[in-house]
């Protein structure tokens, strides 16, 4: 390809962005991170070390030059809120680059918001007066990068009304939890079922199937002329995937953009971190050599809003007493004072006390870990207080009857409100 092609698509993408308006749907409540959203919404929870999972949308449309965002918020959004004002509304600068913070506030009717669709229903006079050509709306609580001026230019070059960007996943996985949809040779879609028990495979690929990411676009005149009308419709759950999708595959142009790796054309890496093995396996990826999900890329930043404090310490290097970390991601802020650290994230402001082990565990941010303690496998939430001498993960059903919730796979949790530690806490 030419420098002067290169040059024009470059153009013609950019124009695309230009004219978007993106709308990250982040009320949701995660129910199967149990109690690590019980003060939080799941966009919301820290991942990574320093960063929370709404920060992944929020970074792929500031990359991508769509700089007209707002972010629909409900459920216990205290510090999802703090985060955004704290970190992102800075970008508001002009009626061309802001993000909006836009919480249920009942602007057409006594209710909250009843769905995805609802969501935006409620919304379309702020979005109507920015006058968009195209309406990205995109899951608040995916962790993933993506240029969405791929997804728009797909969706241009198809002539679509509607696209949803997919990715293939294992039929076991997606059972119940993802939408699944069947296309035709040109992509189009021609089915889609939201949660189906039996999914369908995708023709060829057995025990694969095609499953929605939870991002569309919509041509904006489109958008408002469904949402408007299924508003309208008795007993609608008023949700894209349930009521929407399914209405129009059948006399609108609806496509399936799949998320590809740009460079080698395979699956891109996306996580729905939406149970609490997945969410501590997400997290314990990011400690491999060469990770899928590069947090170290320059060209393709994940931003945030972070605590402004000094590079951890390691202190002691003492036999029985060194203060160490091996295969592992330390935040700044902490302290290890004395412990051993292996195959763990230590988010930040934590403190590590001597003769504690720590490993396979995600220590989210201001914990303390006193003394001769030992961790294993396990997600500790924020602000929590270990006791000296406390054991975690090495015996489950000790972890049980005191009340901590062991996962299927035999990762631990413990919260504050566990330990008897009343912190109501909504950092």
């Amino acid at each position: 390809m030419s420098a002067q092609t290169l040059t024009e698509q470059g153009r013609y993408v950019s124009r695309l962005t230009r004219d978007t308006v993106a709308l990250i749907l982040a009320g949701g409540r995660g129910s199967r991170l149990y109690e690590l959203t019980d003060w939080r919404a799941k966009p919301g929870v820290h991942f990574g070390g320093k960063l929370r999972i709404i920060d992944f949308p929020l970074s792929n449309c500031i990359n991508s030059g769509v700089r007209r965002i707002g972010v629909a918020t409900q459920y216990k959004a205290h510090s999802l809120i703090r985060h955004l004002v704290h970190g992102w509304t800075g970008y508001q600068v002009s009626q061309r680059e802001f993000i909006e913070i836009l919480p249920a506030s009942q602007r057409v009717s006594d209710d909250w918001y009843l769905g995805t669709a609802d969501a935006v229903f409620q919304n379309l006079d702020i979005i109507r007066t920015h006058q968009p050509r195209f309406v990205l709306i995109l899951a608040g609580d995916h962790v993933y990068k993506m240029d969405y001026g791929a997804f728009l230019a797909f969706h241009v070059e198809n002539k679509a009304d509607m696209t949803v960007s997919c990715v293939e996943i294992p039929l076991a996985e997606a059972a119940g939890q993802f939408g699944v949809m069947t296309v035709d040779e040109t992509g189009r879609v021609i089915e889609f079922n939201e949660k189906p028990e039996q999914p369908a495979s995708i023709p060829g690929k057995e025990g694969l199937c095609l499953a929605s990411m939870g991002n569309y676009v919509f041509n904006t005149d489109f958008l408002y002329e469904q949402v408007i009308k299924d508003a309208d419709v008795p007993g609608s759950e008023h949700d894209f995937g349930k009521n929407i999708i399914p209405s129009i595959i059948e006399n609108y142009q609806v496509f399936a953009y799949p998320f590809r790796d740009p460079k080698t054309q395979k699956q891109a890496y996306w996580r729905d971190v939406g149970t609490l093995d997945a969410y501590w396996e997400a997290n314990m990826e990011l400690n491999s050599v060469l990770p899928q999900l590069d947090l170290y890329d320059s060209q393709w930043p994940i931003l945030t809003h972070q605590l402004q404090a000094p590079p951890a310490k390691f202190v002691y290097n003492q036999s029985g007493r060194c203060g160490q970390a091996t295969e592992s991601m330390v935040s700044a802020g902490c302290i290890i004072s004395g412990a051993s650290i292996r195959k763990s994230l230590i988010f930040s402001n934590c403190k590590i006390h001597s003769y504690s082990k720590i490993e396979s565990s995600l220590i989210l941010p201001d914990c303390e870990i006193m003394e001769h303690c030992t961790i294993r496998g396990a997600i500790i939430d924020r602000g929590s207080v270990i006791p000296e001498g406390t054991e975690i993960g090495v015996d489950l059903d000790a972890d049980r009857a005191r009340g901590f919730r062991v996962t299927e796979a035999g990762h631990t949790l413990v919260t504050p409100d566990m330990l008897k530690q009343k912190l109501h806490h909504t950092r």
